[in-house]
């Protein structure tokens, strides 16, 4: 048993909540820290659900230093885990400032926290919307950053750069998973992705379609240059990418790091269309889904999908699960919260 405290900052999010669960299932004892803003007070007794086991909660705005102090003055962690972060593309070319003083904010106050309490290992939750439109494909962790389509891509290329100066300065071990597209839920039904509001991201907008929640799905562009047209991504399985952050907070308390600043992307290593996505979908759910093609979105490019190498070898993971286990999973988590 690891038995080492682990500090989860927007654990009740889709991604966060997911890995609490793997991490709680690997012997860790699990706080977590997250304002609600997009996650949901009833994940939190979804994770205690499967995992059996009582977590403490703390409800804080991380842009807000007094109340973080305040809050977790007399507890100790081995390991910060720093999920939380506004992570809508269309709303970040909207509210770009928003972004910037929310996503850059928090980390500041994470850091600042993390150095008044002397904890040394960082583990960040970065994005493969850092590479922007890559030069050449696959993406590894050496490709350059090219320009942010998004503020949304901007805070996290800042976010790493300041992390990466952070650590290096204080000696501290911080890793950052760089993911690509994450889908799918928990094989309990119990816990998925639940947009507040319109979904951004292709999945839950397929299962609010197939369940009627929405009267079509629109499929933006079908003139990229890939196969059928249609945008390409990388998607991997939450539970997938879950384990990866587990995988990465045994390397920092193993004191594995090379260095005191590592990346990793976490994809499957290949790229599905969005029509190839809603195709698995009709196919494996047996649901007929009504979409329509409409015009391009800002800030979206043609095609990426990683170079996961370096994970597979370094963090001693690798991907599991399906695209068609992405989907299957996904309908069961959409059909159990319109019962």
């Amino acid at each position: 048993k690891l038995d080492k405290k682990i500090l989860v900052t927007g654990g009740l999010g889709y991604i966060g909540s997911h890995t609490c669960i793997e991490l709680i299932n690997n012997g860790f004892n699990v706080s977590i820290i997250d304002n609600l803003v997009n996650s949901d007070i009833t994940s939190l007794k979804s994770i205690e659900k499967i995992t059996g086991v009582k977590i403490t909660f703390y409800r804080v705005d991380l842009t807000d230093y007094k109340k973080i102090k305040n809050k977790l003055e007399n507890e100790n962690f081995d390991v910060v885990i720093h999920f939380a972060a506004l992570k809508s593309v269309r709303e970040s070319i909207k509210f770009p400032e928003k972004y910037m003083d929310n996503n850059i904010g928090s980390l500041k106050n994470i850091l600042k926290f993390m150095k008044y309490k002397n904890i040394k290992k960082l583990l960040f939750s970065s994005s493969c919307t850092v590479y922007g439109k890559p030069d050449s494909l696959p993406v590894t962790e050496e490709s350059i950053f090219k320009k942010p389509e998004s503020p949304y891509a901007e805070t996290k290329q800042i976010s790493e750069k300041l992390i990466d100066e952070f650590s290096n300065k204080f000696k501290q071990n911080s890793i950052s998973l760089r993911y690509f597209n994450p889908v799918g839920a928990h094989h309990s039904g119990l816990i998925g992705e639940k947009p507040k509001g319109k979904p951004e991201n292709l999945v839950p907008y397929i299962t609010e379609t197939a369940i009627g929640l929405r009267k079509s799905l629109s499929v933006f562009g079908s003139d990229y240059k890939t196969k059928d047209g249609t945008p390409v991504r990388d998607y991997i399985h939450i539970v997938d990418l879950a384990n990866a952050h587990v995988a990465a907070v045994i390397r920092l308390i193993n004191y594995k790091s090379k260095k005191y600043y590592e990346v990793f992307n976490i994809g499957t290593g290949k790229g599905h269309s969005v029509l190839e996505v809603i195709n698995a979908f009709k196919k494996v759910n047996k649901v007929d889904i009504n979409y329509k093609i409409v015009g391009r979105r800002k800030g979206d490019i043609d095609i990426i999908f990683s170079d996961n190498t370096l994970s597979r070898k370094t963090l001693n993971w690798k991907p599991k699960k399906t695209i068609e286990d992405m989907v299957e999973s996904s309908w069961r988590w959409q059909k159990n919260i319109n019962r």
